[in-house]
Order: structure tokens, then sequence, then C-alpha cells
């Protein structure tokens, strides 16, 4: 589940272990904190001035970031983790109550979990109540619901999943959502086409539904007319990005479109498709497809064979080949 995807992503981090959280390296520190005496320390203290307390055995603030920031240290984070990750290991550096138990939840506005065998999307998620972007790609989820999903997202990212159904996510979708990303999913149309309306996402911006399965254009383009905030839309890999008259279509059909398929569009060519939308006799159910062969290995040159010589009585041997190609 997500949920466990998170716990996991949280322990790899290690908030509570040196050199981030509470310990022996710092008690000193965070005593201060709990000593009205010796005045307390907000979370916006300075390092600097925190240095002041501290005792032997134990390490400053500067230094313990030191052992955060320097990619070859031991306590570096991996790769493949985000800014907000380092940021969360420097608050626990700082002000480690803040990343400890449940405060952890109030920090998160950005989670990703990406390719890490997800299949559920949980309710643990809602823990999350400030999320404002979820990335979920690559992973193996193919049925979401939306009672699961935080109301304040504004991203929400599935790329490279197994979704073929939007009726849960549809239930109670996000209000504010600005992004969703459906790439490389199995989605058909015309049976999904109902869902993609402001009815559900009345503040869509960016909506990327590449590498399905939408065939019907004419259909979907009448229920994508509703949005009226949708700058960016993505349909590249599907079937009926194949129509001869596809691109222009969707220009004229979808005046306030900024970006189809990744390609801005100018003045130039919105004029060049002008009234296309009002022609729909001119979309055909038929695919126009080029196939251009750049090198074959293992097939004889026949340019290069010598003409036989008239009267030549040797037998002869010809060779035939069969090509075949898989869409």
């Amino acid at each position: 589940s997500v949920s466990a995807a998170f716990w996991e992503h949280l322990r790899r981090l290690g908030l509570q272990d040196f050199p981030c959280g509470l310990g022996s390296w710092n008690k000193s520190r965070f005593d201060a904190r709990r000593s009205p005496c010796r005045g307390r320390l907000g979370p916006g203290a300075d390092p600097a001035r925190q240095q002041e307390t501290v005792l032997l055995g134990e390490e400053s603030p500067e230094t313990l970031m030191d052992l955060l920031r320097d990619r070859h240290s031991p306590w570096a984070l991996p790769p493949d983790c985000s800014p907000q990750d380092q940021h969360l290991r420097e608050m626990a550096v700082v002000v480690p109550e803040l990343v400890h138990s449940s405060n952890i939840f109030q920090v998160f506005r950005s989670l990703r979990i990406i390719d890490k065998g997800v299949e559920e999307v949980d309710e643990g998620l809602l823990q999350l109540y400030q999320l404002e972007e979820l990335i979920l790609s690559a992973n193996h989820i193919s049925r979401i619901t939306s009672a699961n999903l935080p109301r304040t997202l504004k991203v929400l990212e599935l790329c490279c999943n197994a979704v073929a159904d939007l009726q849960d996510l549809c239930a109670h979708p996000p209000p504010e959502l600005q992004h969703l990303g459906l790439g490389y999913n199995r989605l058909c149309g015309p049976s999904q086409d109902k869902y993609l309306t402001a009815a559900f996402w009345p503040n869509l911006v960016s909506l990327d539904l590449s590498f399905n399965n939408f065939t019907d254009l004419l259909g979907l383009v009448s229920q994508l007319s509703s949005l009226q905030k949708l700058r960016i839309l993505v349909l590249q890999g599907n079937p009926l990005a194949l129509i001869p008259t596809y691109r222009g279509f969707l220009v004229d059909s979808l005046p306030k479109l900024s970006i189809l398929d990744d390609i801005h569009i100018g003045p130039d060519e919105r004029h060049q498709f002008r009234s296309l939308a009002k022609q729909p006799e001119l979309i055909r159910s038929e695919a126009r497809v080029v196939v251009s062969i750049g090198k074959i290995k293992g097939v004889p040159d026949p340019s290069t064979c010598q003409q036989l010589e008239v009267g030549f009585e040797a037998p002869v041997i010809t060779y035939s080949y069969c090509v075949t190609y898989e869409f």
C-alpha cells in the first residue's frame, strides 16, 4: 500500500538516527529548550547561536548539517531522494520535534513513491492532510478510490500503472486538482470519456492521457471541451492520434489549449486549422502510418549481384524474404 511505502521511505531517511533526531550527540541543546532557566530556543533558532551550548562529546548543529550535505558522507541521502527529503533531514537536526511522531504528517506537501511495487492507495494517506502533490508513477495500481485521497491535492501523477477504469477515482475527486497524469495505463474509450469533464475536474489545467487506448476522437473532444481551464493536453500514443486530421481538429476544437503533445500551439497553427472543428465529416475511422527502415543486416544487397551472361547454363539460386511488422 501507499502507507507502507511511505513508512518505509521514512525509515530510509533515518529521521530519528544520527546525525538527525534527539540523542547523545545533541542532548544538552534540547535540554535547554525544556529548561526555563536556560531560555527556550524556538524552531527558527540560529544553529550558530545554539553552538554555544555544545558540550564535550556532542556535535554542533553546523557539524551535523555538514554530515548531511556532503555527498561523500556515509549519512548522505541516496541519489533517488528528493530535495524535500533533504529538507526533512535538516529539520530533524534543527527542530527534531517537528518530524517526530504525528507531527510528520503536517510537514509533507509532496510525496513521491516511484517504482516501489505499490498496488493500493489506502486510507492511511488521509493523514497527510496538507499534501498537495502525489506522484505514484511506475507502480502496479489498477484501482484508485478518491475517498482515500487528501482533499488538498493539486497534482496527481499515476503514469505507468494499470489503471483501466476511472469510476472510483471520480466518485469524489479532489476539488482543487490542477494536473492529472494517466499516461501509460490501460484506459479505453469511449467508456472512460465521460469521466474527463469539468463535473469531476473543474480546476484541471494539465491532463496527460498518453499511451492508452482512446479511439473516439469526436467523443473525447466533446467531453474535454467542458474543461474551461485546460491548457496542456497529451494524447500521443493513443490510436486516435494516428487520424490524419487529429492535431488540427484538436487545436480548433479546444481554443484555450496552449500545448498539445508537448508542442506549443502558436497563432499561425491556430489560424491554419480554423473552422476544422466544424467539419467532423473529415474525421475518418482510419489511420495513416509511415514506416521508415533505417538499416537491415544479413540480407544481400541486390545492386551488387553481377548480371548473368547470355546463355549461362548453370542453375540459378534465388532468395525471397518475408518481413513482418508488429504494432
